[in-house]
């Protein structure tokens, strides 16, 4: 064990360089003898045979926690001692080592850091004696062993004390000589792999490049020829052979080239195609989802549709993801280009409906109709289309052509700050038109007008009234959501845009005129009362649900409709005029007095 060494367990001063003795006349008993009481000849050597044993042990061991945790169990096995706390050192700082379920105190933590390497005497309350003693090898302290006693040791405890600590200092410097050699080998191993992977990507750089230059030199001959979305698929599926494909934005397929194509090709989900942009968009290159490797083709941050690979084996490689990268690329070329010719004939379309919901020349209107490819001498329909949780952006315009188009519609489409308008050529069928949106959108919060048919492009604004017409009296009616058809409103067709609106008001305010000032005098709301109980055709039970108020209240309210207006709801004249004037206050005024 040359050059472990430990102080004088006995001298107070933490710089003390006296040498315990290596041999002793008396030996204190394994069980903590008395001070100053010398152990027998026989005592000393069972110790001294003891120690050696447990130096086998520790030398077995290449764990400095072990180690540490052998030297303390035994300390009390060498004279009157406890062991307090063990350290080992671990990338140049001490380490707590663990103490037999016993938490040494705080301050003898500080305290041996506070020593610096040095040995020290150490405090700890209720033990007269403690020392912290350093475990050295030949050039490094490898740790710590804090022993107490509640007695002075004798001279030999103080020798077999010494030789613990000597063991225990010899095991430590072993343990980490070990250590280091495993971190050299392992350092020296990840050398060795690092300089095998650099040879091996300095012999494939060459072929790469090769690949590189091959697939970019063939998918600008394809941008360059103006082959289309089908061009650059082909291409795409030829060099990585994987079925290839283009999907807008939406999810729908524009192109697939290579075998096990759908037939028919799934309808897309709305939400989880919004879920599945998200995530591509989120990545910086091709993203894995199921069965496909995606990419996102974009232009200046619009995506204008997804390019996919069909990889169910999850085969693809670098050099597939390349492909994959550079079709991208070329495809967004393409795709910009036809985005721009159709934003072109997008914008003289709406023109063109813009001007003949505000009333044009019919001349002009027929030649421009022409020019764009739409048959404006057939009869039309205006269709006004108002959803409460979508934005009327372009977004919302194209899902709203998009869905009449698949119901067979032709139309110029336009759009306003809260609704899109069509001009069809086509009356939408019933429903047909309100459930492909609200498949499109997601939500059943939409309302639709449509005017009665327009005969010549002079009768289109009338019929832009008609549609709004329309659209109002479905949002102010029990079911706000739906379709609602000009020719099928009945007395309000009469109400509508038009008429005499100073007579209407007089009308009102003939019949309901009290009740709206009571409620403006009040803050009441006896006229939409009024206006929910014919809804309600007069049922008592259905009015005070909708009113979300107790029947007896609702018949209190009702009485008093019938005190302040001085009209008879039982009486059928009395009873007829109230609810026309309720309808032309609520729709018509729209619910002002």
């Amino acid at each position: 064990m040359t050059g472990s060494r430990v102080q004088d367990p006995y001298s107070s001063g933490s710089d003390g360089e006296n040498d315990v003795p290596r041999g002793g006349a008396g030996l204190a008993s394994a069980a903590a003898p008395s001070a100053g009481r010398p152990p027998s000849a026989g005592q000393f050597d069972r110790a001294l045979n003891d120690l050696s044993a447990l130096s086998y042990a520790l030398l077995d061991t290449l764990d400095e926690a072990e180690i540490l945790g052998l030297a303390m169990a035994h300390v009390e096995a060498v004279g009157a001692y406890r062991a307090e706390a063990g350290f080992f050192e671990r990338g140049g700082g001490l380490i707590p080592a663990p103490a037999n379920g016993r938490n040494h105190p705080s301050a003898v933590d500080r305290r041996v850091r506070e020593l610096a390497g040095q040995d020290g005497p150490v405090t700890v309350p209720d033990r007269p004696w403690g020392r912290a003693l350093g475990l050295r090898g030949l050039q490094r302290l490898h740790g710590y062993l804090v022993v107490t006693s509640d007695s002075e040791p004798t001279e030999a405890e103080r020798f077999l004390l010494s030789t613990l600590v000597r063991y225990t200092a010899a095991a430590l410097s072993l343990a980490f000589a070990d250590r280091r050699l495993s971190d050299q080998a392992a350092e020296l191993q990840r050398v060795r792999e690092q300089r095998t992977g650099l040879q091996r990507q300095l012999i494939s750089v060459v072929a790469e490049q090769r690949y590189q230059r091959a697939v970019h030199t063939l998918l600008t001959d394809v941008a360059d020829t103006g082959g289309g979305e089908e061009a650059v698929t082909r291409a795409l599926h030829g060099l990585t052979g994987f079925p290839a494909l283009v999907e807008d934005r939406f999810g729908r397929l524009r192109s697939w080239s290579g075998p096990n194509r759908p037939d028919p090709y799934p309808e897309p989900d709305p939400v989880r195609q919004d879920e599945m942009l998200h995530a591509v968009a989120r990545e910086a290159g091709p993203v894995r989802i199921e069965d496909r490797l995606i990419i996102l083709v974009r232009r200046h941050g619009e995506i204008l549709g997804v390019l996919a690979l069909l990889d169910a084996g999850g085969e693809a490689d670098e050099h597939t993801v390349l492909a994959l990268e550079n079709a991208a690329t070329s495809l967004a070329l393409e795709l910009a280009h036809m985005r721009n010719l159709a934003e072109v004939e997008l914008g003289l379309r709406r023109e063109l409906a813009d001007d003949l919901l505000a009333g044009t020349d019919t001349g002009s209107a027929y030649a421009r109709s022409e020019a764009i490819g739409h048959d404006l001498h057939r009869s039309h329909y205006i269709v006004v289309v108002q959803w409460s949780k979508r934005t009327v952006d372009d977004s919302f315009a194209e899902t709203v052509g998009r869905a009449a188009a698949a119901q067979g519609m032709r139309s110029l489409l336009t759009r306003r700050s809260d609704h899109v308008v069509l001009v069809a050529d086509a009356r939408p069928r019933a429903r047909a038109l309100y459930e492909a949106l609200t498949v499109e959108t997601g939500t059943h919060s939409g309302a639709i007008g449509v005017s009665a048919p327009c005969d010549s492009p002079n009768g289109i604004p009338r019929g832009y009234q008609e549609a709004q017409r329309a659209l109002e009296v479905r949002r102010q009616s029990r079911e706000g959501y739906g379709t609602t058809f000009f020719d099928e409103l009945g007395l309000y067709r009469i109400l509508g845009p038009g008429n005499d609106h100073q007579q209407l008001e007089a009308f009102v305010h003939e019949w309901i005129g009290q009740l709206i000032e009571y409620d403006a005098r009040h803050h009441a709301t006896m006229v939409d009362t009024l206006t929910r109980y014919f809804d309600c055709g007069g049922n008592y039970d259905e009015t005070a649900a909708s009113l979300a108020i107790h029947r007896s209240t609702l018949r209190y309210r009702l009485q008093r409709i019938r005190d302040i207006s001085g009209n008879d709801l039982a009486n059928v004249e009395d009873r007829l005029n109230l609810q026309v004037a309720t309808r032309v206050w609520k729709i018509v005024l729209g619910g002002s007095g």
